[in-house]
């Protein structure tokens, strides 16, 4: 059972998975639209929304968290871009749209996550 284990392990080890998903933010900030597979969507759906609602506050504590977490051209991007657009929203900044392919060598089901404009 997986008790209070929150999160996806994507058969990676933790320095590789936090890579793996800064570099998914990172694009999804960058391209404001990307395509994958419904698990990885559905983990950085989770992450964004958190840090979307973290630079919304607009402070320098914020910017410096977010640069901690992601890097600093996705974190100025998110900060500077991105959340002042979600201002008038109270939450749901992304959606999820499934894609009707599937990936070619294993069959996984491929979403478009992208921002809610």
């Amino acid at each position: 059972m997986r008790h209070l284990a929150k999160g996806r392990k994507f058969h990676r080890k933790k320095g590789d998975r936090r890579a793996f998903i800064k570099g998914l933010i990172s694009n999804l900030a960058f391209y404001k639209k990307i395509e994958t597979t419904e698990s990885r969507a559905k983990e950085i759906k989770r992450i964004m929304e958190k840090a979307v609602t973290l630079a919304k506050k607009q402070n320098l504590a914020s910017l410096k968290l977010l640069i901690g977490r992601f890097g600093e051209k996705a974190a100025f991007e998110i900060f500077h871009k991105i959340a002042p657009k979600c201002q008038k929203r109270s939450g749901g900044y992304l959606r999820i749209i499934q894609s009707p392919r599937l990936r070619k060598r294993d069959a996984a089901k491929m979403v478009i996550i992208e921002f809610v404009d």
